[in-house]
């Protein structure tokens, strides 16, 4: 016989899945529900923590139970596949320039004519050539940090760098610090794989190292994941002092460090890598994805001698190499100084972007870096972000919430806005529908 409380449950998905209770909706408190039914204060508790599982309702710390929007997908801000093609996706970061599609065409035809056209029918080394990754590691060698091929893994695409990163070296059950909005590529990483993740609160420039310490104190952690150099969704650069700082506290607790650098280039002279002050223990992930193109996946990790072993076997395991013509073409461009002139006209580009969303959202309050390809648009008190995502998406525009970005169990109610794929003319009308909802809803909030 099914036990009363699951009876409740049942009741109150369904109203919520025949739309009897809409997004949004306030539930009882957990006292309430208790009276209503008849029931204990713990076994009310039960009934909201099943219909959270389920996905219906979010609870939230000092404010209550509410009902989620489940017209919008799961994976909201996450699953690329759920983006119709007639809308407009402030959602994914895919900057292109209109010239790409010519490089590529003519970096084919090149190809085509090139000489020992058949080794890229053949495998290649795991770790990409000897050639390939001292080509890599000379463009990679900037800013005063010099890295070499020794050091260097090609793999297909950052991604791929940070599936083999957590593949080679962390154990299902092993715990990361991570901050407490993070990259969702990671989150889904480290649930795949079973590795815990625990929060590092965060100020406004970075995460919050005396916090750090104390996690440290208190769990056996095994590493931290960062993004010093441009985080997302955050925009912040640490300073070369946080840098040293987090070295520190890694060598002192003998953290291993992933260092995410796929938006680095966008920052003109960031500080040094953390990898430069705990070179021991860091591993940097990195590519060429956003700086030439989403559909080349073409990666590096960036190792000591003494980990390229099990990172390697990770390669092997997974993709075996990097596909040799990907390769070949993201060399070339590399050497003809084709990427160095697409970093440099995206940063310009991103720099022109930016100043648009701060001309037309300028009334509402977000957190952003100059040069970067997103924002972070915490919401008023009273105004959920469902409920936002759900109208925008009316409007055929996809943005993400901070749910995928999010490591805590209170999630935030917030925006993360990408602003490099579309055309310009497209982003400041979406801008617009964006602001312009937004306000609406704070002024149709109670008061």
């Amino acid at each position: 016989m099914k036990a009363r409380y699951k009876n409740i449950v049942d009741r109150y998905a369904d109203a919520i899945r025949s739309g009897r209770l809409h997004s949004g909706t306030k539930l009882p408190t957990h006292r309430k529900l208790s009276s209503e039914e008849s029931i204990s204060l713990a076994t009310a508790t039960r009934v909201y923590a099943e219909l959270e599982v389920m996905g219906l309702v979010s609870g939230e710390v000092g404010r209550g139970t509410f009902v989620r929007d489940i017209s919008l997908p799961s994976n909201h801000g996450m699953d690329q596949q759920m983006i119709a093609s007639d809308v407009v996706d402030l959602n994914f970061n895919y900057p292109s320039l209109p010239e790409q599609g010519e490089l590529l065409r003519h970096a084919l035809r090149s190809l085509s004519f090139s000489g020992g056209i058949e080794a890229h029918l053949l495998y290649s080394p795991h770790a990409g050539s000897l050639s390939d990754r001292e080509i890599f590691a000379l463009h990679f060698s900037k800013h005063g940090m010099t890295f070499s091929a020794e050091e260097l893994l090609i793999v297909n695409g950052a991604q791929h760098g940070l599936m083999v990163a957590v593949m080679g070296l962390l154990q299902p059950g092993d715990v990361v610090g991570v901050d407490a909005l993070t990259y969702p590529g990671f989150k889904a990483l480290a649930q795949l794989y079973h590795i815990e993740l625990v929060p590092i609160p965060f100020d406004t420039d970075g995460p919050n190292l005396n916090a750090l310490r104390q996690l440290c104190n208190q769990r056996k952690m095994k590493a931290i994941y960062t993004m010093p150099t441009l985080h997302n969704p955050l925009g912040w650069v640490l300073s070369a002092h946080q840098r040293i700082e987090i070295a520190e506290i890694a060598r002192l607790h003998d953290l291993l460090i992933i260092e995410d650098t796929a938006y680095a280039y966008l920052v003109e002279n960031p500080p040094l890598p953390i990898y430069h002050y705990a070179p021991e223990r860091t591993v940097i992930v990195t590519g060429f994805s956003k700086n030439v193109a989403t559909g080349l996946r073409i990666g590096v990790v960036i190792a000591p001698k003494n980990l390229r072993a099990v990172l390697e076997r990770a390669i092997r395991a997974t993709t075996w190499n990097t596909p040799s013509i990907l390769t070949t073409i993201v060399r070339n461009w590399v050497e003809d100084g084709v990427v160095k002139e697409l970093e440099e006209k995206k940063r310009a580009d991103a720099i022109s972007r930016q100043l648009l969303a701060k001309e037309i959202l300028s009334p509402l309050k977000y957190i952003s870096h100059p040069t970067s390809y997103f924002i972070w648009l915490p919401l008023e008190e009273g105004i959920r972000s469902e409920n936002i995502t759900s109208t925008l998406i009316k409007h055929n525009i996809s943005v993400s919430t901070a749910a995928p970005f999010s490591v805590t169990k209170t999630i935030p109610h917030a925006l993360r806005i990408a602003l490099g794929s579309v055309s310009t003319s497209s982003l400041q009308s979406a801008l617009q529908t964006v602001r312009d909802c937004i306000i609406d809803i704070d002024l149709s909030s109670p008061q």
